[in-house]
């Protein structure tokens, strides 16, 4: 069914990239959404008013939330494809995710909403009368919603949207609320006990803790929050593969919205390489990174003397040195300055996230342990930080970020 409406209403499906295309994507998701949810919704404000349940009266507005959602993330797909203007050069593409904190805001709102009204149907009950045609209702709407799941899954995980893995998410805990209101309803035919008011109350806290992951999906990337180490990774073997790339560091990614990436990173290379050389690879691994990937990104290049026998051995005592204070502790931009009574090691220090040391604590350390080392060693560190994870060991070369 997924693949039919795609065909049917995307045109050119296999471009899933441009602004243009998640546009389409988005439009498709939101429109399809709104009529189930409204439908959903419909069948659930009937069946519940009809029978005097509660419970259900909650589900079908928790629909009613779901297609309100459905018209924020057409909006926010509309508006996040406008290209860049002079006001805002990196496109609108964040409006994506404001839409999804909206979303989270009008979730959490009918979830206080309906916490209330089940809190008042549990302290005086009232009897619900069992029909099929409320049984009925709820098990299509656990179909449909299991089917919007799948829906919703496949087209983010296609445009790389994770508002709509997160809708996805969000029809599937749909699942397990209405799965709750059938048994509700099946255990007071059964039983005779009033479980309405417990049901409708359950049900508002999981719209509520439903509301709190999208909050959390939507807010990390305003935030700025740290790339994935998959694309870290990714980056760092597309960049090492390169003949001449010795190794990278100060890894930098910004997030401007879904398919508005833009990267920064040093690129060691030989100092003895010809600058234009050296320079023509970055421009190639540049320009092939943002054709595959669709990343803009920026190199600067950091030459270091690789074909020194004194400075290598020096810059791997260095950084074997600094990695007994703390293993996660990486070095670059490693320089020597030899004097008449003394040498100077100059490099920059990268620390990862909540590391127990503050940076003066630090130097000091370092220093001391140069001096301990070699009496005549006088270390010049600059302290850096991480800002993004470390990829995964290479073999051939040592990458550092």
């Amino acid at each position: 069914m997924t693949e039919f409406l795609i065909r049917r209403f995307i045109k050119q499906p296999q471009d899933t990239r441009t602004p243009a295309a998640r546009e389409r994507y988005g439009a498709l998701a939101g429109v399809v959404g709104l009529l189930c949810n409204l439908f959903l919704c419909g069948g659930k404000f009937l069946a519940g008013f009809l029978f005097g349940s509660v419970s259900i009266m909650a589900d079908a507005v928790n629909n009613l939330s779901d297609a309100s959602s459905c018209l924020i993330t057409l909006l926010g797909f509309k508006l996040g494809g406008k290209p860049a203007d002079a006001e805002h050069p990196f496109g609108h593409a964040r409006i994506e995710y404001l839409s999804g904190l909206s979303v989270a805001v009008l979730i959490m709102a009918i979830g206080v909403d309906l916490l209330r009204t089940g809190f008042e149907r549990t302290i005086h009950p009232e009897e619900v009368t069992f029909s099929l045609l409320s049984v009925a209702v709820l098990i299509l709407s656990i179909l449909v919603k299991l089917w919007m799941s799948v829906f919703y899954r496949s087209i983010g995980r296609r445009i790389g949207s994770t508002a709509l893995e997160a809708t996805g998410t969000d029809s599937r805990n749909d699942v397990v609320s209405t799965t709750g209101v059938l048994l509700a309803a099946v255990a007071a035919r059964v039983t005779g006990l009033s479980l309405d008011g417990p049901v409708a109350m359950a049900v508002a806290l999981f719209i509520l803790w439903g509301g709190v992951g999208v909050v959390r999906e939507t807010l990390n990337p305003l935030l700025g929050e740290a790339p994935s180490e998959e694309l870290v990774d990714q980056l760092s073997r597309q960049i090492l593969s390169y003949d001449g790339v010795l190794g990278l560091h100060d890894l930098m990614v910004h997030d401007y919205g879904p398919g508005r990436r833009f990267a920064s990173v040093h690129v060691e290379m030989s100092a003895s390489q010809q600058l234009m050389h050296s320079h023509d690879i970055i421009d190639n691994i540049e320009r092939k990174i943002l054709e595959e990937d669709g990343i803009h990104l920026v190199i600067h290049l950091d030459p270091i003397s690789d074909d020194d026998d004194v400075i290598n051995e020096h810059r791997k005592m260095t950084a074997d040195l600094v990695q007994q204070i703390d293993p996660r502790l990486t070095i670059h931009d490693f320089r020597m300055v030899k004097g008449d009574d003394h040498t100077n090691l100059i490099f920059d220090v990268v620390i990862p996230p909540e590391f127990p040391m503050k940076p003066e604590e630090l130097k000091r350390t370092i220093a001391q342990r140069m001096r301990e080392n070699d009496p005549n060693h006088f270390a010049v560190v600059t302290v850096d930080y991480s800002y993004a994870p470390n990829p995964a060991p290479r073999d051939s070369k040592k990458t550092k970020v």
